[in-house]
């Protein structure tokens, strides 16, 4: 086979993706205005005021965790991770995650969820992943509610839809403290 067009090792391994049915790929930077434009989008122009930009701003997304989500070869969807600490103990901030109207309900966006969380756990860096968002969406998937009003942001969240996804149980309930810096 000729060197240019022989598939790489890792690719060889990666499963193909199937006709109309979301497939997960690392973000690459052919992606930032497919991104930008789907946020603009999901959110509108208030998406810069929101709570979680905020905490963007302060701590940078990791572009290793950052998805793109397509269907028969389309961009649909995104989802980025931003490395924080809360209460002591690393973990990532879930978000934004977004999936372009056109594909809504295929399960773009809870793979997206499923697949950068297990990503970012994987590593062994951080305990948790944090996120706020709707209840119905994300329990079913393992997110827990933690105590209301125990993780505090750098503006105004509703602590009912502050969720955390972790393998241990106990830190739904006892995760506490600001948003700060991942810690090496």
């Amino acid at each position: 086979m000729n060197p240019v067009t022989a598939p790489s090792a890792a690719a060889a391994l990666l499963p193909l993706p199937l006709a109309g049915v979301p497939y997960v790929r690392p973000a690459t930077t052919d992606d930032d205005a497919f991104i930008d434009e789907l946020q603009a989008i999901a959110f509108g122009p208030g998406r810069f005021a929101r709570t979680a930009f905020r905490v963007r701003e302060r701590f940078p997304i990791d572009p290793s965790l950052s998805l793109v989500a397509e269907v028969d070869g389309t961009p649909c969807g995104s989802v980025w991770m931003t490395p924080v600490n809360v209460g002591g103990i690393n973990g990532y901030l879930l978000g934004p995650l977004a999936t372009h109207p056109d594909f809504r309900r295929r399960g773009a966006g809870k793979l997206l969820a499923r697949e950068v969380t297990k990503l970012a756990l994987s590593r062994n860096e951080g305990k948790f992943v944090l996120l706020v968002g709707d209840r119905d969406y994300y329990c079913p998937l393992g997110w827990e509610p933690t105590t209301l009003g125990a993780i505090v942001f750098p503006g105004p969240v509703d602590p009912t839809r502050v969720l955390v996804y972790s393998s241990d149980p106990s830190l739904a309930k006892t995760l506490a403290g600001p948003i700060a810096a991942f810690r090496a």
